[in-house]
């Protein structure tokens, strides 16, 4: 638009630079966004190529590893019930505690190991369960706890080999 001072060619003239300069500007813009654009879309590519890369030499080989695997059942065997009276403090009146336990064996040959050592397993129970005290046994956190250390007393007595769990059956807390 033109000033007071200014006449309508020169008022044209200042439009049409203004108009080029605005044209310059954007240029370098539209370059450098063009620009990012391929970088990111390489980085993109470069991603997926490492990606792929790195399932094929990685998970591929796990994935047929897994299949080439068989998954064995675990086996079971049961104890005996176990029955013993639980300690106490002070005059409180006895209370005991019944357990029946199986324990989860990884395969059959630890069968064949643990029959013979039974009567030493019943024994390491008995004499670890009676030592217990009633609040021991209280809420979810001290029956883990009992799982656990039988777990260890078992794997203790039959090292090398292992047994995965035990696992109780029945509890009663009388």
């Amino acid at each position: 638009m033109a000033t007071k001072n200014e006449t309508p060619a020169e008022a044209g003239k200042d439009e049409e630079a203004e108009g080029q300069e605005g044209k310059d500007a954007a240029a370098p813009k539209r370059r450098f966004s063009l620009k990012l654009m391929i970088m990111v879309a390489g980085g993109v590519v470069g991603l997926c190529a490492l990606g792929g890369g790195g399932y094929f030499f990685f998970g591929h080989h796990a994935d047929a590893a897994v299949a080439a695997t068989t998954v064995k059942p675990p086996i079971f065997i049961d104890m005996p019930d176990v029955l013993v009276n639980l300690s106490s403090s002070g005059g409180d009146r006895t209370q005991y505690l019944k357990v029946k336990i199986a324990l989860e064996l990884p395969d059959e040959a630890v069968s064949a190991q643990i029959q013979p050592i039974m009567p030493r397993l019943l024994d390491t129970f008995q004499t670890y369960l009676r030592e217990l005290r009633p609040t021991d046994l209280d809420g979810s956190a001290g029956l883990y706890r009992l799982k656990e250390e039988l777990t260890r007393r078992v794997n203790a007595s039959i090292a090398p080999n292992r047994i995965n769990a035990v696992l109780f059956k029945e509890i009663v807390v009388q």
